[in-house]
Order: C-alpha cells, then sequence, then structure tokens
C-alpha cells in the first residue's frame, strides 16, 4: 500500500494537465491532499479539468496558461508562478507534442514545436521554477518520459523528432539528478510504454489492475509510479521503465 501522507498539502505543478496523463495526475493528486496548479496550451480543457476536481475532492485548482513550446509563453508561466506561490513542492514535467511517423515530410513548425516543447521548454520551466522547489521542505521534479527516450527503443510508430525529443528528455532528467546532486532536490523520471487513455472513477479505470499480461497499459499506472516514486523516502530517487507487452519496449507495434 502506498502511503500518500506526505503529499497531504503539497503544491504542484503538472503541464499538459489539460487532457490525457497530465488530467489523470492532477484529479489522482488532488485526491491524495495535493493542491494542483493545471498548466496548459487550451484553457478551455484546464477549466474542464479543475472543475472535475471541485466536483470529486473540493478542491479550488489554479489554471496557467502555458505553451511549452513558446519561450515566450514559459516564461510568463514562470512570472506568474513566482509572483503568487512562495514554494512549490513537486513539479511533474508532462507535458509534450506527439508526433507520429508519416510517408510525408514533417513541416518545420511542427517538428520545432515536439523538440522546443520535450526539451527546451521543459528545462526552461524546471529552471525558472527552481528557486520555489528549493524553499520547499519536500522538493521533487518528476519527468514523464517514454520507453521512446531509452536507449536502443525500438521506433515502432513514433516520428523521429518525437523519438530524439524523448531521448532528450531522457537526458535532461539525468542532467536534473546530477545538477541536484547534495541537494533537498530530487530528480525522478517514469518512462511509459503507449498507454490506454482512463480517467480516474471511470470503469476502465477501476478495471485497470485486473488486466492480464499482454494487455496494454493505462494512465492509472503511470499515476501509481509516479505516487510511488514521490512518496519514497528522501534519500531515495527512483527511474522507472513502465513496460508492457502491447504498446512496450519489445511490442510488434
Amino acid at each position: 500500500m502506498i502511503s500518500l501522507q506526505n503529499l497531504e498539502g503539497s503544491v504542484v505543478v503538472v503541464s499538459g494537465a489539460g487532457r490525457g496523463l497530465g488530467a489523470a495526475l492532477a484529479v489522482s493528486l488532488a485526491e491524495a491532499g495535493s493542491r494542483p496548479i493545471l498548466c496548459g496550451r487550451n484553457r478551455e480543457a484546464l477549466e474542464s479539468v479543475a472543475s472535475t476536481i471541485l466536483e470529486r475532492t473540493g478542491v479550488q485548482t489554479q489554471v496557467v496558461k502555458l505553451d511549452l513550446g513558446d519561450a515566450a509563453s514559459v516564461a510568463r508561466a514562470v512570472t506568474q508562478l513566482k509572483a503568487e506561490h512562495e514554494v512549490i513542492d513537486l513539479l511533474i514535467n508532462n507535458g509534450a507534442m506527439w508526433l507520429e511517423s508519416s510517408e510525408e515530410d514533417h513541416r518545420p513548425e511542427e517538428v520545432l514545436a515536439v523538440v522546443n516543447a520535450a526539451v527546451s521548454g521543459t528545462f526552461l520551466l524546471t529552471q525558472g521554477l527552481m528557486p520555489l522547489l528549493r524553499g520547499s521542505s519536500r522538493p521533487d521534479i518528476v519527468t514523464i518520459g517514454s520507453i521512446s527516450g531509452l536507449p536502443g527503443a525500438a521506433i515502432q510508430t513514433t516520428s523521429v523528432p518525437f523519438y530524439a525529443a524523448k531521448r532528450a528528455q531522457a537526458a535532461l532528467a539525468d542532467g536534473f539528478a546530477q545538477m541536484l546532486a547534495g541537494t533537498p532536490v530530487r530528480s525522478l523520471v517514469i518512462h511509459p510504454p503507449y498507454l490506454d487513455d482512463v480517467e480516474p472513477g471511470a470503469e476502465a479505470w477501476e478495471n485497470a489492475s485486473k488486466r492480464r499480461k499482454g494487455e496494454r497499459a493505462t494512465n492509472r499506472d503511470i499515476v501509481e509510479a509516479v505516487l510511488f516514486a514521490v512518496t519514497r523516502p528522501r534519500h531515495v530517487s527512483l527511474s522507472i521503465v513502465v513496460d508492457a507487452d502491447e504498446g512496450g519496449r519489445f511490442s510488434r507495434l
């Protein structure tokens, strides 16, 4: 059983919180007693997640417009968060842009968006919020990577830009860990496989733990990996690969 006691009252910034895994993380963290700050490109989607959190937990959540692919947007979000908060306990770098492989040439703007969101934007957001993290008694950075970011990983259906961006994002997590050695701040990383998108409270979420070997992983599996990692004793840092036969490192996709 995962003890969530040390998450009570924690301030958590979640990028890419408007849908999918980011939304599931935000809802689950609120249910664990955290105060999520929802960041993402689509304000309407973020406000929908905020409404879900309010209905399920009674927790009021802040919404911050953030486009990780745009350095100016990252700077505005950092400025806003610094003005409104003295401390951030947990930063979840979940925001990224998916780009599937294609027989057609990728447009320059979509290539730059994928790389900038995963690498430049993620770094600038983390760097900008570092003073607020250093003010916490339990500061953690969690990077949501990908099996695509692992050495020798099969490219499967991903595009080369996404594959390369996720490899660089894994390097960011490792770089943060080295940079922050000897400080209270931990750099944790979770590498998911391809996922089925299930929502907290839905039947598919409740049944996720009953899936058999050979079935795909779900958002819930990644949420539980994150909760496990951030609730370990402070002297323990984790890098977790979540795998599955279908959609995992050795899948035949």
